[in-house]
């Protein structure tokens, strides 16, 4: 009776599972059709749909949810004692690697089409994909299915085992081996949380929002500054924004005033966030208590690169130390600057900007103009030289798709090969240049995962490069400032290092790696920005593109990035620390915290009365809370290995190589330190960090 009822249940699955591949199968089919009607080329080997209607959206999001749902209760079923790598791993690797382009077709829609029906059909997918997959990694049944085939051990390639890790840890990170009831207060906690969040956000944009200033006050603005100020009462309104903050910080003559709006911008969210935050820092403790991590800091630094809290904090007071010397010449310098301007008066966290404003006019070899700098960067033209850079260095070979299908005639389309053998490794579309209805920042959105199938078949990596480059107007050359060809040439790292992915498992595929490793390869890459020789493969005089960018304003930039390094690094520090510090701790005094810590990092300057940068530091609050360290640990990583390796030969095509081979194609499915250690011959060291820096002042 019992094999009988057994045999009905594997019976009612296998219906089950082709109901449901007929019904995928049946959609893509009529999806196919359509798109083979429109004559447009389709791409070998890709699976990513690019031009869905809403209704389609919806009905693939359907068929994602079924399939899904069909796979996660086949593998439930089977008996612990017969769980195996073929009735576990890989039903679960195959639905990741199949269904990641499909989900990926479905949501990113919200971020291009011109379509508000099909935006709106994108965004809602994504809710029901994230809470479908949500309840997925909840399910006790999966789990212990999961779970005992990792006890079970056995001979098993290590990044099978990784991959068994992970779906174990994912699932544990949610829950599921809590009880009902402690489940309930963990649900609890995250709503709490997110509320939290919301009104530290909320009331941070709802204070004071403007200043009234003089002309006199504002002594030293540009004339154009002034004139698009509002004008109220025969003053000006300045708006506590980055916009009209930042400016007035670094030209203003008037140093009561850059205090006054250094003050008034420190204080916005005020007494009201901090007693926000100390809530939302106890609830966030007390939910990874409940989950067995002794503070939320340890929680969120699991899964990356530093492990523990306890590492980042002594990772950030090492930098901070070794960073002192050459922090307290710069300061020197610029106190010196002050004592010359405005007499003997104590030297204060509002000063900065400004000082460092004055000190880059007398070093920078020449009267330096970012709006003379831009037009050396027509945007075809630092496109152009950014695929050169690309291919040079790293092996690689990229052709242009005509006659694809894309969901606009801007966008273009690339596929990549590798030189030496041919072999295709993955497509890249660019989706650079503004329009109306686009997502308004640069980024990078993973398309589909470079992975194997169990049937022997691998997926190639295809990636979007998204960005708002100015367009063509009037016959006249689209021009890019300075900072957005760093972007753009940072951005489109994250392109190849998704694309040379060789990793197994879709869920390590490319970016799929460690958090605070993910921007080391962007930031290492920022470099050639700098250099002369690099620069000038990037650049071309808009009205005469053989007259590259001059090795004058090249020494310029790179030399303006260097200046004040100690510095600008110290106040960045400042702040990891007061995230790490609030999260690894049950309860502490903010105030007090920040009383003490700012003296000592920032070597003596003194707090703006009544400001703490714990009200107005939203990465506190929302999306990177416990990991604001990472961009400096990945920036230490970057920066040693590039003067390990690329510094003496920047285009030394076989260190490129290597680094692809080594650094990037790995993806997450090895130990990151590892990886990089092996790469250097040694373990990562932080002393490169400031070795190029010394002598920048």
């Amino acid at each position: 009776m019992r094999k009988e009822k057994k045999e009905r249940r594997i019976l009612v699955f296998t219906g089950a599972a082709a109901l449901v591949a007929v019904g995928l199968n049946l959609l893509l089919s009529a999806i196919n059709n359509r798109r083979k009607s429109s004559a447009k080329k389709g791409l070998p080997g890709s699976s990513v749909l690019v031009d869905l209607s809403a209704s389609e959206i919806s009905k693939l999001v359907d068929c994602i949810i079924a399939k899904s749902k069909e796979t996660y209760d086949r593998v439930s079923s089977i008996p612990l004692e017969k769980v195996c790598y073929e009735n576990v791993v890989a039903p679960f690797a195959d639905l990741e690697a199949q269904q990641f382009p499909l989900i990926q077709s479905c949501v990113f829609q919200r971020m291009v089409s011109a379509s508000v029906e099909v935006r709106n059909a994108s965004l809602e997918a994504e809710k029901r994909l994230d809470a479908h997959f949500l309840l997925c990694r909840k399910r006790e049944d999966v789990y212990r299915v999961i779970k005992a085939l990792l006890d079970k051990g056995g001979r098993i390639k290590p990044d099978a085992k990784r991959y068994i890790q992970s779906l174990v840890k994912e699932m544990e990170r949610h829950g599921v081996k809590l009880l009902p009831s402690n489940r309930i207060e963990m649900e609890r906690l995250k709503s709490q949380i997110d509320e939290l969040s919301l009104r530290y956000v909320e009331n941070l944009n709802s204070g004071p929002k403007f200043l009234l200033l003089s002309e006199q006050e504002l002594a030293g603005m540009p004339h154009e500054f002034i004139k698009d100020l509002e004008n109220t009462n025969s003053k000006r309104k300045i708006l506590l924004t980055n916009y009209h903050v930042t400016p007035i910080l670094e030209h203003c003559k008037v140093g009561s005033t850059r205090k006054l709006v250094a003050t008034a911008y420190g204080q916005r969210g005020g007494k009201e966030n901090l007693h926000i935050l100390k809530k939302l820092v106890l609830l966030r403790c007390k939910f990874a208590q409940l989950l067995g991590y002794p503070n939320y800091a340890d929680f969120a630094t699991e899964l990356r690169m530093a492990r523990s809290s306890a590492k980042v904090i002594q990772f950030l007071e090492e930098v901070s130390a070794n960073l002192t010397d050459l922090a307290e010449g710069e300061l020197n310098l610029l106190k010196d600057l002050k004592r010359k301007e405005e007499g003997d008066f104590p030297f204060g966290m509002h000063d900065l900007l400004y000082y460092m404003k004055r000190a880059e006019e007398e070093h920078l070899s020449f009267d330096f103009d970012f709006g003379e700098v831009k037009h050396y960067f027509p945007v075809n033209i630092v496109l152009s030289g950014i695929l050169k850079i690309y291919q040079d260095l790293f092996g690689l070979r990229f052709e242009q798709v005509t006659d694809a299908e894309v969901w606009h005639e801007t966008v273009q389309l690339f596929s990549v090969h590798d030189c030496s053998t041919t072999e295709l490794l993955g497509y890249f579309y660019l989706d650079i240049f503004s329009r109306e209805g686009k997502y308004a920042h640069t980024c990078v959105v993973p398309l589909q995962n470079g992975c194997s199938t169990s049937d022997g078949t691998r997926k190639v990596s295809i990636a979007l490069l998204l960005s708002q480059c100015p367009n063509e107007k009037d016959g006249n050359a689209a021009l890019l400032r300075f900072t957005e060809v760093i972007t753009l040439f940072h951005e489109f790292s994250h392109v190849v290092h998704h694309i040379c992915s060789c990793a197994t498992f879709s869920r390590f595929s490319g970016l799929q790696s460690d958090g605070d490793f993910v921007e080391m390869p962007s930031l290492l890459l920022e470099n050639w920005c700098y250099e002369s020789t690099s620069l000038k493969m990037l650049s071309g005089f808009h009205q005469d593109i053989t007259k590259s960018i001059t090795s004058e304003m090249c020494k310029s930039l790179k030399l303006r990035r260097d200046m004040f390094f100690g510095l600008k690094i110290k106040q960045e520090i400042l702040l990891c620390l007061l995230d790490q510090i609030v999260h690894s701790r049950e309860d502490i005094d903010m105030i007090e915290l920040v009383k003490d810590l700012h003296p000592k990092v920032m070597m003596g300057i003194p707090l703006l009365e009544q400001t703490n940068p714990a009200s107005c530091f939203t990465r506190l609050a929302v999306g990177y809370e416990s990991v604001c360290y990472s961009y400096i640990w990945s920036k230490v990583l970057a920066d040693d290995i590039f003067a390990s390796k690329f510094d003496d030969d920047l285009l030394n095509h076989h260190a490129g190589l290597q680094f692809r081979k080594k650094v990037l194609a790995p993806g997450g499915a090895k130990d990151t330190l590892e990886i990089i250690s092996e790469y250097l011959g040694r373990e990562p060291s932080i002393n490169h960090f400031f070795e190029s820096k010394r002598s920048s002042v």
